[in-house]
């Protein structure tokens, strides 16, 4: 197995079992305020130090975990489930008015990025994290639909598709039984580049105020909250920073090491 894909499974394993943790343990109550207690280093009694109203940070980080995994996952899977059948539709129509349709269509939100698509949700329906997903969601979309549509067209010429056509197969029916099978692999490594991608995204949204909302913790906004203490308490600043670098790290390392073990032409050109 790869190096890289040990490395990002370790890395990200840390933040998957902090956010699951969060839900039935953290040291402190993450809304506790302890102003006497703001801005404290890391020591035993906070791990992780205080920020500016005296709330754990390590706490924090926990809980702001899930809030990055939940809308990340969310926003990723919102992009397969509607992407992936479009670039399908769209290959078994190479050339035709559904084709056409599809890929002008992601260019259109391509043309628009993620922040912006956020700011025209938020001002119809107000700043939350469910927004956040649906603005990430929506960019998520033309990224696996252009995947899955190159993936595909090099298949729909190979022997083994023709031989479906032949025994009267329809396309729809191809493009599941045959057709996606064969680039799941590509997709799974798109999935967790975007995964990293997302946390990215998520943790901009906040940082803006355009994500989750208070009291629910998050890293971009624990970033924005601390850009005014970066020299009183560098830790404020720096442990969620740190937080969202090694998350995006992992995931790009796994997602590199799952590139290597699944495709069998990296695999023999690093033999």
């Amino acid at each position: 197995m790869p190096r890289s894909l040990w490395i990002g499974l370790a890395l990200s394993a840390i933040f998957v079992v902090a956010a699951a943790l969060s839900f039935l343990w953290t040291p402190y109550p993450v809304d506790g305020m302890n102003i006497p207690s703001r801005l404290q280093p890391p020591s035993w009694a906070h791990l992780l130090g205080t920020d500016q109203f005296g709330r754990d940070i390590l706490s924090m980080i926990m809980v702001g975990a899930r809030t990055s995994i939940a809308v990340a996952l969310l926003a990723v899977g919102i992009g397969m489930a509607l992407g992936v059948p479009l670039g399908l539709a769209a290959a078994a129509r190479k050339g035709g008015l559904l084709d056409e349709v599809i890929m002008r269509a992601n260019d259109l939100i391509f043309a628009f990025p993620a922040l912006v698509i956020a700011i025209l949700i938020t001002a119809v329906f107000g700043a939350s994290a469910m927004n956040a997903i649906i603005a990430i969601g929506i960019f998520n979309i033309p990224v696996f639909a252009r995947l899955t549509r190159g993936g595909a067209l090099s298949l729909w010429e190979r022997e083994f598709i023709l031989a479906a056509r032949v025994a009267g197969k329809s396309a729809p029916r191809i493009s599941v039984e045959h057709i996606l099978p064969n680039v799941a692999n590509l997709l799974i490594v798109q999935g967790t580049i975007q995964f990293s991608l997302g946390i990215l995204a998520e943790a901009g949204l906040s940082y803006v105020g355009l994500g989750a909302q208070p009291p629910t913790p998050s890293w971009g906004r624990m970033l924005a909250e601390a850009q005014t203490m970066v020299s009183l308490a560098p830790h404020v600043a720096l442990i969620p920073g740190l937080a969202i670098v090694l998350t995006v790290l992992g995931l790009n390392l796994m997602g590199d090491g799952l590139r290597d073990l699944l495709d069998p032409k990296v695999r023999k050109a690093r033999a």
